[in-house]
């Protein structure tokens, strides 16, 4: 049994696994504890097969978070699901098919773009440079095929870097390009104006790394790795999609209405900006704590 729970400063949230069959714990339980999670293994030995069992994340309803569940069977067939504050127990089944490993992995694709400001905010900082609908879906595209090279190749260990520089390069990225933005409403050229597809490609390659580190967090069924990859890609690019729709579909309805000024573009890339260099700041400061 390995049971990874996050961390509410020194310490873990109170969530525990339990099974609706008669469970014998062989071995103590031994918990380390990682950067923000704390992370418990021990041994167990059940006097029923776990197939057909509940399992209930006592605790999960009080609290604002997910729990993955992934069972490896004696005979080798694996299974995994979601649980969630409303539905915090499920039905262990015998086998599982890979519409369902598509479908959970997917749903946490989606859900980790939605709640990913930054990446959120560099496609916003990205959109105000591109005006042409085809160069958009050109940049788009280069975006998406960087970030999901890197984040197979990490994601399956191939290439390894630190989550913290990552973080606070993503975010520094994201500075670097509101000041492109400024930087062509004042007439300027450079390539990220000229071939903002170019850039989009690079800075996907570090985003990439970002979408990794989830991904690794949540774990992934071993003999559906390819699949559950693919799954989270496929959200990704779903949410990500969704968010582009809604800013165009939103800024277009706008412009029905109001008359909106240029300078708004300038004022939107110095909000970019500014929150990515607090964020750029605050990385830098959890990366050197003693400066």
């Amino acid at each position: 049994m390995l049971f990874k729970t996050p961390m509410q400063g020194d310490a873990r949230l109170a969530l525990s696994a339990l099974f609706s069959g008669k469970i014998e714990h062989l071995t103590a339980v031994v918990s380390r504890q990682t950067s923000d999670a704390m992370v418990q293994t021990w041994r167990m030995r059940t006097a029923e097969p776990l197939s057909g069992q509940n399992i209930v994340i006592d605790g999960l309803t009080n609290s604002m978070t997910d729990a993955l569940v992934h069972v490896v069977l004696a005979n080798g067939n694996t299974w995994t699901t979601r649980l969630t504050p409303s539905e915090p127990s499920a039905l262990i089944p015998a086998a599982q098919s890979s519409a369902r490993v598509f479908t959970v992995y997917m749903r946490h694709g989606i859900e980790h773009i939605a709640f990913g400001f930054d990446h959120l905010l560099f496609v916003t900082a990205l959109m105000l440079i591109v005006r042409d609908w085809r160069k958009l879906v050109k940049a788009v595209t280069a975006f998406t095929a960087a970030h999901s090279i890197t984040l197979t190749c990490a994601t399956l260990g191939w290439v390894k870097l630190p989550s913290a520089p990552v973080e606070t390069m993503i975010a520094i990225s994201i500075v670097l390009v509101a000041a492109e933005v400024v930087r062509m409403e004042r007439g300027q050229r450079s390539l990220t104006i000229t071939s903002p597809w170019i850039v989009a490609f690079a800075f996907g390659l570090l985003h990439g790394f970002g979408f990794a580190g989830a991904l690794v967090e949540l774990g992934l069924p071993q003999d559906d790795i390819p699949l559950a990859l693919l799954a989270f890609n496929v959200g990704v690019e779903l949410g990500q999609l969704a968010f582009i729709t809604v800013l165009l579909t939103a800024v277009y309805s706008a412009r029905h209405v109001v008359m909106v000024p240029r300078q708004a573009i300038v004022g939107s890339a110095y909000a970019i900006g500014v929150v990515a260099a607090f964020w750029s700041v605050q990385r830098l400061d959890a990366m050197f704590p003693q400066f």
